[in-house]
């Protein structure tokens, strides 16, 4: 359930990012939704939303087979879903032109909301479809960040863009693909981050107990060796979320007001360090 409205939030966040500000600029950063913006240019009594649908279906049966089945699905619902929401903001609340005449505020703020809500989704192991798959399939074969793999995907649409609306704009929606590889990036590397403690106390028996029972964390324990005191101590190295962190550093000082904790950020963690 928590995965699930994770994904529908970053949706909506996406969504209010692309309809609020890119596409009444006409600024195609990419996508199925840049393909989309292209070919209602051309043909404006085709929705953007409609196009995004239709255009996504060729790619899910791509996303089944080389992905898997739980992407594949996630993927097809994102999908939708955003195409649903654009859709229903054109009905409820049709835009004609942007908020802000200025291109440049337009193309920052769209970028960064749309590449925010991005991120939450491709961190919960799924997509909005379109290039988002040929990324995604990208980063299984080759060894790349998402975000820098779906700013090859849509390098292509970047320059249909330029052609449709104009090298002016055209140039702009490709610093807007820039700019969203890296927001998308730094968003999985903020979400993927996790804090590694050492801990050196007298308590060591009962703190590591609480780590193993109550946060429900695997520990390695050190024996080290006072510089200055020269007293031997066991040492407790764990890894948790900023939230379990709190939980720790708490209990620890309560048990012991001479607790030392050593604090560094781990940006990737592979395998299995959650206990079962």
């Amino acid at each position: 359930m928590k995965r699930f409205l994770k994904i529908n939030f970053g949706v909506f966040i996406m969504a209010v990012g692309l309809y609020v500000f890119l596409i009444p600029q006409d600024l195609a950063v990419g996508g199925v939704t840049g393909l989309a913006m292209v070919v209602n240019n051309f043909f404006p009594i085709i929705s953007v939303g409609l196009v995004m649908i239709i255009a996504n279906i060729v790619l899910f049966i791509l996303a089944f087979i080389v992905i898997g089945k739980d992407f594949g699905g996630y993927t097809i619902y994102s999908s939708l879903l955003l195409s649903g929401m654009i859709y229903l903001f054109e009905m409820v609340y049709p835009i004609s032109q942007p908020l802000v005449d200025d291109l440049m505020i337009n193309l920052i703020y769209g970028v960064i909301i749309q590449g925010i809500g991005m991120g939450i989704i491709f961190y919960e192991n799924a997509s909005t479809g379109g290039t988002d798959i040929i990324a995604k399939i990208i980063t299984k074969f080759v060894n790349m960040e998402i975000g820098k793999a779906l700013l090859l995907a849509d390098f292509l649409i970047v320059m249909f863009a330029g052609i449709s609306f104009g090298l002016t704009l055209g140039l702009y929606a490709l610093l807007g693909v820039i700019v969203n590889a890296g927001v998308i990036d730094n968003v999985i590397a903020g979400l993927n981050k996790k804090m590694q403690l050492l801990i050196i106390t007298d308590k060591t028996d009962e703190i590591n107990e609480y780590i193993i029972n109550e946060i429900q964390r695997g520990t390695t324990l050190y024996t080290g060796k006072g510089g200055f005191s020269g007293e031997e101590k066991v040492i407790i190295s764990t890894i948790v979320s900023k939230r379990e962190y709190i939980k720790i550093k708490q209990y620890s000082r309560a048990m012991d007001d001479n607790v030392f904790i050593s604090i560094g950020f781990v940006n990737e963690v592979l395998g299995n360090y959650r206990m079962t």
